[in-house]
């Protein structure tokens, strides 16, 4: 079986091998996400590890996988939760020791339970161990540094025992930013869906409906679609100078008479996520001032779009829509000078704070690395998955500035595949040209 077919026919596996080849003579230890307590004794639904999905396909919590390139009878062990009838009864029914060798394609799997009693074996005939160190210092991050300190008292005498630590994302970002056809089948369906979502919202939003019952509208959307779906990330629904605030997602406030009305929100589907941001009139048409802005931060998007082609640097994206962005800020009046030096001294960034692309697949902000070793810019590739997402954001207090223009916030954002010649936009499932946006919110939402 060629790699393709593998990669087709189990794209776990095939992952892993390229994986187990890139680690040399190390051991990957790799664990299941914790369970976050919501409150009490409630939980926060659970979501699997992104790297951990990526490479096994297990979605239960508790597991640990153990990556052995030298060693056949335990290349790929699932340590998991063991069958217990009582606590399905409970939460669910469990893969076990037989599910994660019968259905999970591990070579060798036991209890979560006897971890301790396998792991310094797993690990001692390694050079190096691959395991990502957590920012909060967890219980496995202690029981692996315990290991190697171990080993290094008792190296000079055995001669085994991993030498150094090193972070399996030095390998893994690489590996997913680059996607496999079914996972670009899967991106589509997330941004089909997410743009779906957004349709629906356009449609409902209007003066003295609430932010929240937008925000249910779109993540009920999302969840609806199938078993496997839900949201990506806490939806932003911005009514008003709401929309300056880049992350706001309290969602509180009433639409108010003619407000814009900014939704940062995305769908996932299968583990795989859409990002869509689009800004619309709550009462079906733009005013002169938002128009103006508006029409600016969508030549900023088309700019970004255009420079979104394979062998272009990916900070490429970033500076022709910054480009546009600051020439708009001149023509606005929200700043004086020429396009390159309020690039140089960065005066821009009062107005337009943030990057214009990140990496998009299992994670929102995925995988993947932005720049070289030697620092120039990662060139972009087919199959790369991208946001293009620039704005403008005039605070509401901003005295220097026109009336008029305080208080907008316009962000818009289209997710890119990087193909052959240049690259696909999956988002225009919902509109983003001014005229078409009214045609949704104003006449057609009757």
């Amino acid at each position: 079986m060629t790699e393709t077919d593998l990669s087709a026919a189990d794209p776990f596996r095939a992952r892993r091998e390229r994986f187990l080849d890139s680690i040399g003579k190390g051991v990957a230890v790799i664990a299941a996400a914790p369970e976050l307590v919501k409150s009490r004794d409630t939980d926060v639904r659970y979501r699997q590890n992104s790297d951990f999905f990526y490479l096994t396909g297990f979605l239960e919590p508790g597991a640990v996988a153990v990556l052995t390139p030298f060693d056949p009878e335990h290349r790929f062990t699932l340590f998991v939760r063991p069958r217990d009838r009582e606590r399905e009864t409970w939460t669910g029914v469990r893969a076990g020791v037989e599910g994660a060798l019968e259905r999970f394609g591990a070579d060798k799997a036991y209890p979560v339970e006897e971890l301790d009693n396998h792991l310094r074996d797993l690990i001692e005939p390694a050079d190096a161990l691959w395991y990502a160190l957590s920012a909060d210092g967890s219980e496995m991050d202690a029981k692996l540094i315990r290991l190697l300190t171990g080993f290094r008292g008792t190296r000079h005498r055995t001669g085994k025992g991993p030498w150094d630590i090193r972070d399996p994302a030095s390998v893994l970002d690489r590996m997913r930013v680059i996607k496999e056809p079914g996972e670009l089948e899967r991106i589509r369906e997330a941004a089909a869906l997410s743009a779906r979502g957004h349709l629906a919202a356009m449609r409902a939003g209007r003066a003295g409906v609430g932010e929240w019952e937008l925000e249910a509208l779109l993540d009920g959307t999302f969840r609806a679609a199938s078993a496997d779906s839900g949201t990506a990330y806490p939806s932003i629904v911005g009514s008003g100078a709401n929309a300056t605030v880049l992350h706001y997602v309290t969602n509180e406030r009433r639409i108010g008479e003619g407000d814009l009305v900014l939704m940062d929100a995305g769908a996932d589907a299968g583990f795989y996520c859409g990002d869509i941001t689009r800004v619309f009139p709550a009462s079906g048409r733009f005013t002169a001032p938002q128009r103006r802005v508006y029409d600016i931060v969508h030549a900023a998007l088309d700019a970004g779009i255009a420079a979104a082609r394979p062998g272009a640097p990916i900070t490429g994206i970033h500076e022709a829509a910054r480009a546009v962005l600051v020439q708009g800020m001149i023509d606005l009046g929200l700043l004086e000078g020429t396009v390159d030096d309020l690039i140089e001294s960065e005066a821009f960034k009062r107005f337009f704070m943030h990057n214009t692309a990140h990496y998009l697949g299992l994670d929102v902000h995925d995988a993947g690395p932005y720049r070289e070793r030697d620092g120039t810019p990662v060139p972009l590739q087919p199959g790369m998955v991208l946001t293009v997402e620039p704005g403008l954001y005039i605070p509401a207090d901003a005295e220097d500035v026109a009336e008029e223009l305080r208080g907008i916030g316009i962000r818009l954002e289209d997710n890119v595949i990087i193909t052959g010649d240049g690259c696909e936009v999956i988002t225009r499932g919902v509109p983003v040209a001014a005229d078409e946006v009214e045609a949704v919110c104003g006449g057609d939402r009757e």
